[in-house]
């Protein structure tokens, strides 16, 4: 116990030299995490809270325009700006001035209301309700199309969220205009309702409650969890640069002179490390409780959830940990482990779901993701975080995490047992 605690007063003594490599371990993560939540919290919100200028050019002025128009404004996504030209909407969009431009069609609403008379009359006829003189040939009434014109730069999801919300509009203005064309042919008094046209069927999203309280996740809740994984998974840059720094000094070499092991000295760098790494994640807890609410953003809710959220940090920290063990014993130079782990770091959060869900994932990145120590931290953080989860819900992961350590440590006093074997 004496050795692994000389081993630990040791790298803390080594750690606290380099006050601007702390810094940077502390300071940066602080800012990333800031940064990236201001930029993606526009999407967490609802709609009604950013509405998006688009242009329309209304080139029929009937019913079913006013109809569309009504639907986009009272949607609270769009901030609706007409066009009379069709050409300059397009060119406003293509230079990248509007995200989105709608150009509704000429003579819409009278097609469509011959479209759909044409139809009723032809199936009234057919059931014998009504004489008809018309030719059993009907004029063929053009379809109409409705333009959509996209900035270039438009992200897919954008595009097909207003493909769908356009024609959800217009397949509903169809239905009621068969209704109404019904009607019209049925009964002659205005006022006598036969056919009703609001919705049927309709959806409820059910979210998880606490105390009778729904639990709507946003930007914060997101980011908090996912950047301090970042955060405190690039620990294993300065502590494999910290290893091989030992290994060119000859401090490995003085210390494999007394009755010291390769896992006591291992072990006297993860309690110092881990300590880090609690640093880093309390610091990203205070941003998100009393930073994020004075520029704006949601406050971060840690009520109740304070010592889970602590048992997840810890076991992530120890992965982290582990597989900087791994690597700076592994490298030779300053130079193999600076660059790998940086880049390495970058991976496992591609993999993990930090920058993009694993659900949008193609299949062959879903299936790797599950080998990826962030998915497993993360998962945990969003159990505790989103899904009201409790020790048990988390327990898989953590598993996960602490078999990690165990094998990475494990695999790096192995190498460097028989590294050094004479």
């Amino acid at each position: 116990m004496h050795k692994l605690w000389a081993s630990t007063y040791k790298e803390f003594l080594l750690l606290t030299r380099d006050i601007g490599g702390i810094a940077i371990l502390f300071v940066m993560p602080l800012v990333l995490i800031i940064t990236i939540t201001l930029i993606q919290d526009s999407t967490f919100k609802s709609v009604t809270d950013s509405q998006i200028p688009i242009l329309v050019v209304d080139k029929d002025q009937g019913d079913v325009s006013k109809i569309i128009l009504k639907g986009l404004n009272e949607s609270g996504s769009f901030q609706v700006i007409t066009e009379s030209d069709e050409s300059a909407a397009r060119d406003l969009v293509f230079k990248g001035k509007y995200q989105l431009a709608i150009i509704i069609p000429q003579d819409l609403s009278t097609s469509l209301s011959k479209k759909v008379s044409q139809n009723v009359d032809g199936i009234i006829a057919k059931f014998g309700l009504e004489e008809t003189t018309e030719s059993a040939n009907p004029t063929k009434i053009e379809s109409k199309q409705v333009t959509l014109y996209f900035d270039p730069a438009t992200q897919m999801t954008f595009k097909s969220s207003v493909k769908n919300g356009i024609d959800k509009m217009i397949s509903k203005i169809e239905t009621q205009s068969i209704y109404k064309a019904f009607q019209e042919q049925i009964s002659d008094d205005p006022n006598d309702v036969i056919f009703e046209t609001d919705t049927f069927i309709t959806f409820k999203e059910v979210l998880p409650s606490d105390n009778d309280k729904e639990m709507i996740p946003n930007s914060v809740q997101h980011n908090v969890p996912a950047w301090t994984l970042f955060a405190i998974f690039f620990i294993i840059v300065p502590l494999s640069i910290n290893i091989v720094k030992e290994k060119s000094q000859g401090t490995f070499v003085r210390l494999r002179t007394n009755p010291v092991s390769y896992a006591t000295v291992l072990g006297g760098k993860t309690l110092v490390y881990l300590v880090v790494c609690l640093i880093q994640f309390v610091l990203m807890l205070l941003i998100g409780i009393y930073v994020f609410p004075a520029i704006g953003l949601p406050t971060l809710d840690v009520s109740g959830r304070i010592p889970l959220l602590f048992v997840v940090a810890t076991f992530a920290g120890l992965a982290a940990i582990g597989l900087g063990l791994l690597l700076g014993t592994i490298a030779k130079t300053q130079e193999q482990s600076a660059p790998f782990g940086a880049t390495f770091v970058v991976i496992l959060a591609a993999l993990g779901g930090v920058w993009v869900p694993v659900f949008v994932m193609p299949k062959v990145m879903q299936t790797l993701s599950h080998i990826s120590p962030m998915n497993w931290g993360l998962n945990a953080f969003y159990d505790v975080f989103l899904r009201n989860g409790t020790f048990t819900d988390i327990l898989p992961e953590i598993s996960l995490l602490l078999l990690f350590f165990l094998a990475t440590t494990l695999i790096a006093i192995i190498y460097n047992e028989k590294k050094n074997a004479v």
